[in-house]
């Protein structure tokens, strides 16, 4: 693991993501892309634009839309799936630790980092004293939730919002980019806490709500299309540091509100999305550990 550690991913993922800018000639484009086509199995009909000589570069090519009637979104549970995926791991949160694989566990805390104010989220005042967790939660009988979906190379790579909700701050991450392969999660302890990730925080009908993409090795470029400040993957950070950015503001005192299955963000090539939010007692998963799921389709509801 330390000898892993130890490997410049994030020089590795820069310099990928500079040959995935390069241009492809016309007739390179195809062989190019039916080879990824075939090697992750991509269903291209599924895409808003079915020829390869398109996509001028891999990055457009793994960034490509989907056609709108490709993924309908589930009118019927009030949590969906944000993206294309498989489901790694769901359920309640307990003891500040969540599972990012079976069995393996990471802190609630040193994931989504310190508390942020409680004006800036407008969250009911809570005893100090309280853990983490419960300082998470917002109402009386509720429970905290995560749910953990990992993108493959092949997959959509743009993400969407998985409810209505309010936005009300970012807390970026600079980290490792380390594989998130179910295979490397599994003997890596924490891993998601060490990888370089964005984590959005606000609100919805039940509570507390956050999203968190987390980047991985070639996945260095994380973008949030409502935020224009945010650079991932620089040359230079420290180790252990993040940054805040705060959505709420004299003129803009809701923060960014976001509508199920809208645009949210994209990840160049594959990554993870992390969801940890309140909700009653009541609510439960529409899922089983391991399922293929995609965009708009259910994970949960009341």
């Amino acid at each position: 693991v330390a000898l892993y550690k130890s490997v410049p991913t994030r020089l590795l993922s820069r310099a990928w993501g500079r040959l995935n800018q390069v241009e492809l000639p016309t007739w390179l484009r195809k062989p190019v892309y039916s080879l990824y086509i075939w090697t992750f199995g991509v269903n291209m009909k599924e895409a808003a634009v079915e020829d390869l000589h398109h996509y001028r570069n891999l990055s457009e090519f793994f960034r490509r839309k989907l056609k709108p009637q490709a993924r309908p979104v589930c009118c019927l549970h009030s949590v969906i799936s944000p993206s294309d995926g498989k489901i790694l791991n769901f359920g309640q949160v307990k003891n500040c630790e969540v599972e990012q694989v079976k069995g393996v566990t990471y802190s609630l805390e040193s994931f989504l980092g310190p508390r942020i104010s409680r004006e800036e989220l407008r969250f009911s005042q809570a005893p100090s004293g309280n853990s983490f967790q419960q300082q998470l939660v917002t109402k009386e009988g509720n429970e905290l939730y995560h749910c953990v979906i990992y993108l493959a190379p092949g997959d959509y790579h743009c993400f969407h919002s998985p409810t209505d909700w309010r936005v009300s701050h970012r807390r970026h991450f600079p980290g490792s980019l380390m594989s998130v392969n179910p295979g490397v999660a599994r003997w890596i302890k924490e891993l998601f806490c060490h990888n370089e990730r964005v984590v959005l925080t606000g609100d919805w009908k039940h509570g507390f709500f956050s999203l968190t993409a987390v980047g991985a090795t070639n996945v260095g470029s994380i973008r949030i299309y409502f935020d224009q400040d945010l650079h991932t993957n620089s040359p230079c950070y420290s180790k252990g540091s993040y940054n805040d950015f705060s959505f709420i503001s004299n003129n803009n005192k809701e923060g960014i509100p976001m509508r199920k299955g809208e645009h949210l963000g994209e990840f160049n090539l594959g990554s993870t999305i992390v969801l940890i939010f309140e909700a009653p007692k009541d609510f439960k998963f529409q899922l089983k550990a391991g399922q293929k799921i995609r965009f708009g389709e259910a994970l949960g509801s009341l």
